[in-house]
């Protein structure tokens, strides 16, 4: 073991040598300490976690927490002046443990459905027609995270949702703000109390007229308070908005980078939903982890996690596991990537999965076909990276035809 990975001080390491890999570092770590000791920037000593089945098992096991009470900030920030759990409004699920966790999950789950969401795919291919329609009529170059992945993912949530469209640009901004690492607090509350507005008065209305879409059905029900709908439906727009227009962008940057795997795409249309699950295995867009704490001590291949320690998942390494996924460092729209973790594991996974595989693989499939000589306006140009965001991505993907 060398001094250089391990252990972990001052949080997660984040520096990245080439824009579409993880840290170096965090490989070293698989490799040789896959469960390493990491020291938190506020002081606190816990755990960082690398392996692929190492991650998976913690993801599944009861035995371990979500809650925010117990999260730590796992990079240094002014958001670190932010309570995790004071600070954040009711019905948040992501971060509660059964049987909190399990009364959103029902009410939800049904809304998600595969076959619902396949239900959708007409009005998302109409969707990604009209900014590709758009798009040609304003001619090249054209910025594919401004004019297609950020709005085409937008609609969507906002249609499935029942967010009139003209909020929409109210909510990007703020969903956008909320998400940055460099915000202070100040921002970081100011943001989350304009969509709290926003998602309040819209909750109001679906009580008095309510029509054909989610929110309005999860009022209905009768199940959450006004302030539970309010938190449930933040979680919902930012996580199903944020994820999937920073994934169609960074594929679509990722596949402009490899034209050899472009024209395989190109050349076989069939080949599209084996490629959306290889570009969400390769890119891992989550890429500050996830986080558990055991709630009692847990042994895992020798080494003992003790109750109360912060365990930090790092998704992005997890899938680049060798012992999981054959030259993992190689994108191969060819591979059976199923089984990566990026929409996590256990009761936690993704609940918008099928929806975000329905969005990318149209999204995907509509940029190949209606630009066949689709390429980067600034092939020289480094384009700047999210790496001072929550979600990973480009802030700007300019493109030309």
């Amino acid at each position: 073991m060398t001094d250089m990975v391990c252990p972990i001080t001052n949080g997660l390491p984040t520096h990245r040598e080439q824009p579409l890999d993880p840290p170096e570092v965090l490989g070293q770590l698989r490799s040789e300490q896959p469960i390493a000791p990491m020291t938190f920037p506020d002081g606190h000593r816990g755990w960082l976690v690398t392996r692929h089945d190492q991650v998976k098992a913690i993801l599944a096991d009861p035995r371990f927490s979500s809650r925010a009470s117990a999260k730590h900030l796992a990079f240094p920030s002014d958001r670190a002046a932010l309570d995790l759990e004071g600070d954040m409004p009711p019905g948040q699920f992501e971060h509660m443990d059964p049987p909190e966790h399990t009364k959103y999950r029902k009410l939800l789950a049904g809304q998600f459905t595969l076959r619902r969401m396949k239900q959708l795919t007409p009005r998302i291919e109409k969707i990604a027609a009209d900014h590709v329609a758009a798009i040609r009529r304003q001619g090249p170059p054209a910025d594919l995270v401004k004019d297609f992945a950020v709005p085409m993912s937008a609609q969507v949530i906002c249609e499935l949702l029942g967010i009139p469209v003209e909020d929409r640009e109210r909510f990007e901004a703020a969903s956008s703000s909320l998400l940055s690492l460099d915000i202070s607090p100040e921002e970081a509350m100011g943001a989350m109390g304009n969509l709290l507005g926003l998602l309040g008065e819209l909750v109001q209305r679906k009580a008095v007229e309510p029509t054909d879409d989610l929110l309005s059905g999860l009022v209905s029900s009768g199940e959450l308070n006004p302030a539970e709908l309010v938190g449930a439906t933040l979680l919902l727009l930012v996580a199903g908005h944020e994820t999937t227009a920073n994934q169609l962008a960074l594929g679509t940057y990722t596949l402009l980078r490899e034209p050899e795997q472009m024209a395989k795409l190109r050349a076989d249309e069939s080949l599209i939903e084996g490629a959306v699950e290889e570009l969400l295995r390769y890119l891992t867009i989550v890429h500050i982890g996830v986080q558990r704490t055991p709630l009692e001590e847990v042994e895992i291949d020798g080494v003992v996690l003790k109750p109360g320690e912060a365990v930090l998942l790092h998704l992005p390494t997890a899938n680049r596991d060798p012992k999981r996924f054959p030259d993992p460092d190689r994108l191969d729209v060819t591979r059976k990537a199923l089984g990566h973790l990026t929409f996590s594991h256990g009761i936690h996974q993704c609940l918008g999965q099928q929806l975000a595989r329905i969005e990318l693989r149209v999204g995907y499939s509509t940029l190949l076909r209606e630009f066949p000589e689709l390429r980067l306006a600034e092939p020289d140009v480094e384009l700047p990276m999210r790496s001072n965001m929550t979600v990973y991505g480009v802030h700007r993907l300019p493109v030309a035809w």
